[in-house]
This record gives C-alpha cells, sequence and structure tokens, in this order.
C-alpha cells in the first residue's frame, strides 16, 4: 500500500486545481456510504455545512443527510459538472466514462492513504477526454478552518513536500 508521501512529485495534483474544484458550489458526490459514521459522510456533511450544493449519488439509497441521492450520475438533475469520487479504483474506471457522457469537466479521486478512488487508467480517461482531474488528495486538507488533525496533515505534506504547489 502507498501512501501520500511516497506518491512521486510528478503524480501530486496542482494546488491550482484544487482550487478550481473548491471554487464549485455545486457538485455530485459519487461513492458516499450508507453508514452515517463513514468519512464520507463526515465529508459530505462538511461540504453541506459549508454552504456547497452536493448531490449524493448511491444506487440503493434514497436520501442521505436531508438530501436526496440521485441513483447515478446520469439521474442527477439538473446535471452537474463536478464530480467527486469516494469509491475503489475498479468503480472508478467505470464511473470516469459515465461522467465523461453526462458532460463532467471536473472529477476530483479522493484519497487519503492507500489507493483511495484513484487509477492510472481512471486518471487517463479523464487527461484524454478533457477532463479536469485532481487524481488523489482529501479535500478537508484544503477546505478552511477544518479540524487540527487535517491542518497537521497538510503540515505534514508540506514539510515532506508533497504537498500540491
Amino acid at each position: 500500500m502507498r501512501y501520500f508521501n511516497q506518491m512521486p512529485v510528478s503524480e501530486i495534483p496542482s494546488r491550482a486545481r484544487i482550487d478550481a474544484f473548491l471554487a464549485q458550489r455545486r457538485f455530485a458526490m459519487i461513492g458516499v456510504s450508507r453508514n452515517s459514521s463513514d468519512f464520507s459522510r463526515t465529508l459530505l456533511r462538511e461540504f453541506l455545512n459549508r454552504g456547497y450544493d452536493v448531490i449524493p449519488v448511491h444506487p440503493h439509497c434514497t436520501a442521505m443527510e436531508d438530501r436526496a441521492c440521485a441513483i447515478s450520475i446520469a439521474a442527477v438533475s439538473p446535471p452537474v459538472d463536478t464530480v467527486l469520487l469516494m469509491t475503489p479504483p475498479s468503480v472508478t474506471e467505470a464511473l470516469v466514462g459515465d461522467c465523461a457522457a453526462v458532460g463532467v469537466k471536473r472529477i476530483w479521486m479522493y484519497r487519503a492513504a492507500g489507493a483511495g478512488a484513484v487509477s492510472p487508467r481512471a486518471v487517463a480517461f479523464c487527461q484524454a477526454n478533457g477532463i479536469d482531474v485532481v487524481p488523489g488528495e482529501c479535500p478537508m486538507m484544503f477546505l478552511l478552518g477544518t479540524a487540527w488533525f487535517h491542518r497537521l496533515h497538510g503540515f505534514v505534506r508540506r514539510i515532506s513536500g508533497t504537498y500540491p504547489g
């Protein structure tokens, strides 16, 4: 298992891509768990508390955090052009094609430790199809005023030279 601090510098996403994603106030979040204590739900709540209009996407759930769930990216109405993926890499590979089919322009493939949602094939697909991709990272590290451990995580990444610049 490879962790962030072992990520080659060439794979570290640019801060400009991260900021462009976070500037989008409406996006879909695919792979949110039905388990309310899962980190994906914590992240969903954080975005909602910050005023983002996040549409959870889950094929087997009708609502999360008092938000209606879409069963697929194609079912999000009105459509979104930005997506946060919190899925296993094999699922990510299928989803990037679905995202491209509905006109998604930005995809963030979540990663905290290990592969997260990142798949080299999915990243290559996004790049080949003009989709701006953030291949890895945890959004909590880039949101202002998050809990101390997210800020500590960012600090460690800065001193290790693996923080996006």
